[in-house]
């Protein structure tokens, strides 16, 4: 007779995301504050060595120093803000906050269609599997992608849901364990469903016999479909072309070479995908990431492309047609667009499906992207130590200017440890970066979503931010699976 299971078989055991490192160079002090606070301590010395009224003369100088280096806004010192307000100066300066398809001068072949940055891609299809590989020639880095499906996490049994925790970590060990892969992308976004679903049951099961009944349901189903909303997961894997280069030359070289290496680490990731219950699809073709692209700048035509056949099936016309920037905001063909950066992971110990309230909200168009990077061992090994003697010696400095010890920092400190254990028992190091993109039709419906995308954060314990002068580039990173990083 079997034993009974013990009740820890069946609970869900929950996780602890470290702490954003907010350490400074000295003090607390960031690179810079350390700047400001020096410029304002040399001007007001050699003002008390010229003597006179020349320490007030430069009070403007010095005051306006310290001030950037203490005043706080949105979350950050006034200093850290001047490059950033800088480079956006010098990009609506150059033209580059706005995008005009030319029309008359198409793309050249091999080229996709996309704005800033993202121009200097091409894509490479591979002979042996039919799939598109994208090529970033200044990252190095060639990048395929895959649709995954898998039954809902949060109505399986606790026991279930371990057990599927567990596979899907094996799967990322798989990923950092590899020097060749550069980043791991996990994009989950919402789509109108187009009611190819209900036709097809239409066409299989119903009996369509041209009678007054037949026509209504018809009617229905046509009216119906494109009213819904379906949720689609995709997994992008990023070859680093650099890390790889031996095994690339030795395959012949060139993105021949690289799509054969890539080739064995997309099998590997498809094997530990099925390992963990999960339903990898076919590799993407070229026609399926045109699609995709379209819908993410064109979302009113999501669902036409979806239902028309071959027709938008073109990289090289896949792109927007204009794309106008603002400094907290994107605007594209038929959306508008506010990208968000997942700033602070729950503090507290969480369960697994924490993210519910936030990739489970209806009524909102969004793409939440989880990019991972992995990091050698080696190297994370020579990080870690690196930061317990910055921690080291920085309390034994705040110790000396007797300045308490901050709760934060200790626990910033205890977070490092932590990741010293888990390295040493095993297992791979991962950074991870989340992002949300939020679309909307209109400016005002966008603000109405991005408050709700804001409270369903939350409710997941998570704390957002609405990145600003770089919404153009973290778009791409958000809502498109090109492993494109900010």
């Amino acid at each position: 007779m079997a034993a009974p299971a013990s009740a820890s078989e069946f609970e869900l055991s929950p996780v602890k995301f470290s702490r954003l490192t907010k350490r400074g160079i000295i003090l607390g002090l960031s690179l810079p504050q350390v700047i400001a606070v020096s410029v304002a301590v040399a001007v007001f010395v050699a003002s008390l060595y010229a003597g006179g009224p020349a320490a007030l003369y430069t009070a403007p100088i010095w005051g306006t120093a310290l001030g950037l280096a203490a005043i706080p806004v949105g979350g950050r010192k006034l200093v850290e803000w001047v490059p950033i307000t800088l480079h956006w100066l010098l990009r609506q300066l150059l033209g580059q906050t706005r995008y005009r398809k030319r029309i008359v001068k198409p793309r050249p072949a091999g080229t996709l269609a996309l704005p800033g940055d993202a121009a200097a891609l091409r894509q490479y299809e591979d002979p042996e599997t039919n799939a598109v590989m994208v090529h970033d020639p200044h990252g190095q880095t060639l990048t395929v992608l895959l649709e995954v499906t898998h039954p809902s996490f949060v109505l399986l049994d606790p026991g279930e849901q371990e057990r599927r925790v567990h596979a899907w970590g094996r799967v990322l060990s798989t990923a950092s364990r590899s020097t060749r892969i550069a980043r791991l992308q996990v994009l989950e976004r919402t789509v109108p469903d187009s009611g190819t679903g209900l036709a097809q049951w239409w066409a299989e099961q119903g009996h369509d016999d041209d009678s007054w009944v037949a026509r209504t349901y018809r009617e229905l189903i046509d009216r119906a479909g494109p009213a819904g909303e379906r949720h689609i997961s995709t997994i992008s894997l990023a070859l680093d072309m650099r890390a790889a280069a031996r095994p690339i030359r030795t395959a012949g070289g060139g993105l021949r070479g690289a799509a054969a290496v890539l080739r064995q680490e997309m099998a590997t990731l498809t094997t530990a995908l099925r390992t963990a219950d999960l339903h990898p699809s076919d590799w993407y073709t070229t026609g399926q990431l045109a699609i995709m692209l379209r819908s993410a700048y064109d979302p009113a035509i999501a669902a036409t492309l979806e239902r028309a056949g071959d027709i938008g099936q073109e990289l090289a016309a896949a792109g927007p047609v204009a794309v106008e920037e603002t400094w907290d905001r994107l605007r594209s063909d038929s959306a508008h667009h506010v990208v968000l950066w997942i700033s602070e992971w729950p503090r507290s110990l969480v369960y697994p499906g924490f993210l519910a309230p936030v990739l489970l909200s209806s009524g909102i168009r969004r793409a939440f992207t989880l990019l991972c990077d992995p990091v050698r061992s080696d190297q994370a090994a020579r990080d870690i130590r690196k930061k317990k003697t910055e921690y080291i010696s920085d309390a034994a400095q705040r110790q000396k200017v007797g300045q308490i010890e901050d709760a934060q920092q200790t626990a910033e400190y205890q977070d490092v440890l932590q990741q010293e254990s888990d390295l040493t028992s095993g297992h791979g190091v991962l950074r991870y970066t989340g992002l949300i993109a939020v679309s909307a039709t209109t400016a005002d419906e966008l603000e109405a979503a991005v408050s709700a995308i804001e409270q369903a954060a939350i409710q997941a314990s998570c704390e957002t931010r609405r990145l600003v002068g770089q919404q153009a580039q973290a778009f791409v990173a958000a809502a498109l699976p090109l492993c494109r990083g900010i």
